[in-house]
């Protein structure tokens, strides 16, 4: 007897491990072996009773925070890092506004202390030529400001760390829990930064130097031959070191780990992958970017109108300012995103690579319940 394509014949003894007529949960009397679609009482569909193997499906994916507990997409990546700041906003927003706020002053008062501590601003602005004093004043506080700016931003970067490593199993953190767990790192983290701006000083200013050389010795076509690919070169190698110095920070914060082993970590994770990392680290750049630059466009307006409208001392102060306004709420808005993707990028490279995901399943499996800072030592791995 034959029965048409996606019948069930005559009732007959149910498959192994399957529960018996009658049942709470069995199929209705006439159908033979359950449908795709049904699943024993108390089970997740796609599992069958004890003792008899999953046929139906996938087991549900664990998702205690803002990602899933699985190999990351873009999507992923990208939505986690903007709920992380959704479900934490005093420890994300609140935080970054601190930390983006006091260095914005400070970096401001560096800033205006040619302006009003030199008489020749001015003269300058209506296009004088500026003194020595005017320059000097000018160099002085740009690289002040660079470090203040550079500073702060490793400061944000850290704690954010600490933050969305908590949010990536629900957990929520306080400003002052997330730096008291940065602070024994904070060290380590601005030694990494002072040696890889370092590095990349260096590295530009030898370039520099054999392409003046280059100009100096080689005149003409052929000198412009050898400089136009050395810098193209450099450039190239630049984006690829930073590429690949991407998790180091994250490794210093979550792994607690030293500078050097910091750096091997972050070169073994990405070599693999380098084309995913450095796409989703490129997009994240250009999405924070054109973010920034959308939210300061009145202020910038705003600057720009008053120093077209008088070219005074008062007007250049007033116009820095505005800008410095701008460039804050613009930080404060996409630094959480960017600090976010970073880590959550790494999260899913110790994924794909390590199985890292059944480590953090541990961690979930306690609940809720489970007390915020369980979880912290699920990143640890090898010596430290």
């Amino acid at each position: 007897m034959t029965y048409n394509a996606g019948g069930y014949g005559p009732a007959g003894p149910p498959p192994p491990g399957y529960p018996a007529p009658g049942y709470p949960g069995y199929p209705p009397a006439g159908y033979g072996a359950p449908p795709q679609y049904w699943h024993p009482p108390g089970y997740a569909p796609g599992y069958g009773a004890p003792g008899y193997p999953p046929q139906f499906g996938l087991p549900p994916v664990i998702k205690p925070g803002v990602v899933p507990l699985r190999p990351l997409t873009l999507s992923d990546i990208f939505n986690g890092a903007v709920a992380y700041i959704r479900t934490n906003p005093k420890a994300t927003l609140g935080l970054t506004a601190i930390v983006v706020i006091a260095s914005q002053i400070v970096a401001l008062l560096l800033s205006l202390w040619p302006f009003a501590f030199t008489g020749q601003v001015a003269s300058t602005l209506d296009g004088d030529e500026a003194s020595t004093e005017v320059l000097v004043s000018w160099m002085a506080s740009s690289l002040a400001t660079a470090i203040t700016t550079g500073l702060s931003t490793t400061l944000l970067s850290g704690l954010l760390t600490v933050v969305i490593g908590r949010s990536v199993f629900g957990a929520d953190i306080t400003i002052g829990e997330a730096w008291r767990r940065l602070r024994p790192r904070l060290w380590a983290l601005i030694g990494f930064t002072v040696l890889k701006t370092l590095a990349l000083i260096v590295w530009f200013g030898v370039v520099l130097l054999i392409v003046v050389l280059a100009v100096a010795v080689i005149d003409g076509p052929a000198a412009f031959l050898i400089a136009a690919p050395l810098v193209l070169a450099s450039i190239l190698a630049a984006v690829w070191v930073s590429v690949m110095l991407t998790f180091a920070p994250a490794v210093i914060v979550l792994e607690r780990r030293d500078i050097v082993t910091s750096v091997k970590r972050s070169f073994a994770l990405i070599k693999s992958d380098f084309w995913r990392v450095f796409g989703i680290w490129l997009l994240a750049a250009i999405v924070a970017q054109f973010i920034a630059g959308a939210v300061s466009i009145p202020f910038s307006i705003g600057g720009q109108a008053v120093l077209t409208a008088s070219a005074t001392t008062t007007a250049a102060m007033i116009s820095m300012v505005l800008f410095s306004v701008g460039g804050a709420v613009g930080q404060i808005i996409t630094g959480p995103f960017s600090a976010g993707v970073t880590v959550l990028q790494y999260t899913d490279r110790r994924i794909r690579a390590e199985a890292f995901d059944l480590v953090l399943q541990t961690g979930a499996a306690a609940g809720p319940q489970a007390p915020a800072d369980s979880t912290d030592d699920l990143w640890l791995t090898g010596p430290r």
